[in-house]
């Protein structure tokens, strides 16, 4: 292994608030890439602080760049030469690995030819953000498959059949992911035989979608052989969202709100990763190099909590990222059942009754 692995988190930083991760503001008020990147250098600034060397940009980053009614803002990539230049040599200077994930509104297998355009462009104008960067192959632009359009193979084979039409930038750039309900594994490794493409592997996605039945290990070692030699793949990990939903919905005829439970949505995100989880994954992917982008919804807070729990939990884990007895962030659930402990004796759990009120303790 040539160097630790790196974990790394999207966009929003939870645990600042105050730092922005684009600029949001609408047309009316002149947004522009370069106030944008004065966010990013904060957000560098903050998560080289945490030791964090991984970071996913936003895919607003140049706000109306590409929308196609308002040209006034169609050259702030160009523009803002000199700010990407810089950025991307703070990002390497501080060994923050970059990445774009442009928006699900990016289809390249569209049978609309427009809508296909558009994408193309918006690929385009991020590849360019990477290039003035002047940042490395590993900077990458993720994008899914697409849509199924009544017919799955043919809408697989579309986005082949485009490959050969993007601009070079983003083909060198670009990079295919599976999903968790359209296109497995199994297809977008059937796409890289078409086209060359890069693959990245995301583990909450193999296991909603896997009907071709392909064994974990197998699957995450060929689509990390899709990268070339000198190239560190990256994957994409998250637990998934198990608590009780409550749902409401307005009566027509009353118009008074009704709650209702429903069971969890195995597709969403958790906030935080499970640490057991994530532990057996890495030691089931022994041997094999890769960075991985958390996609938990708490975001940084997720990556420094899970940290922690690796150094206490699976040290051997840890140590492939690098990590020590200073990355541990103080838990409050574990100290509160340490008291607990202290406290009182064990009870067994089909008792409810506490002990000293007819409950028994049984050993």
């Amino acid at each position: 292994m040539s160097q630790r692995l790196r974990m790394g988190f999207p966009v929003k930083v939870m645990g600042r608030p105050d730092l922005k991760s684009n600029d949001a503001r609408r047309w009316r008020s002149e947004p522009h890439l370069k106030v944008s990147l004065e966010y990013v250098d904060q957000i560098l600034d903050y998560i080289a602080g945490k030791r964090i060397e991984m970071y996913r940009l936003s895919s607003d980053l140049a706000p109306y760049a590409t929308h196609p009614d308002m040209p006034q803002f169609h050259n702030m990539v160009a523009e803002s030469d000199a700010e990407l230049r810089a950025i991307g040599r703070k990002a390497r200077d501080l060994n923050i690995r970059l990445s774009f994930h442009p928006s699900q509104f990016v289809l390249l297998n569209s049978p609309a030819e427009e809508l296909t355009r558009k994408s193309i462009w918006d690929l385009t104008s991020q590849a360019e953000m990477l290039d003035r960067m002047e940042l490395g192959p590993e900077a990458v632009l993720v994008t899914h498959v697409g849509g199924v359009y009544g017919d799955h193979e043919a809408s697989r084979a579309r986005w082949a059949q485009r490959w050969p039409t993007l601009p070079e930038p983003v083909r060198r750039r670009l990079v295919l992911e599976h999903d968790d309900i359209r296109f497995s594994a199994a297809d977008v490794l059937w796409v890289h035989g078409e086209t060359g493409v890069r693959c990245v592997f995301d583990y909450q996605h193999f296991w909603c979608l896997n009907p071709e039945g392909l064994e974990m290990r197998d699957a995450l070692s060929r689509i990390l052989a899709t990268w070339p030699a000198g190239e560190r793949p990256k994957m994409h990990f998250s637990s998934p969202r198990m608590e009780l939903r409550e749902l409401v919905r307005t009566d027509r005829k009353t118009r008074k709100k009704i709650k209702t439970l429903a069971p969890p949505v195995i597709t969403n995100h958790a906030d935080f990763v499970n640490p057991f989880e994530f532990a057996r994954f890495m030691r089931d992917a022994e041997g094999m190099d890769f960075d991985v982008m958390l996609e938990s919804k708490a975001k940084e807070l997720s990556l420094l909590k899970l940290r922690s729990d690796l150094v206490k939990l699976a040290p051997d884990v840890a140590a492939r990222f690098g990590l020590g007895a200073g990355d541990t962030v103080a838990d409050e659930e574990t100290a509160l059942a340490a008291s607990e402990a202290d406290e009182a004796p064990d009870v067994d759990e089909g008792d409810p009754r506490p002990v000293g009120e007819g409950g028994t303790a049984q050993v």
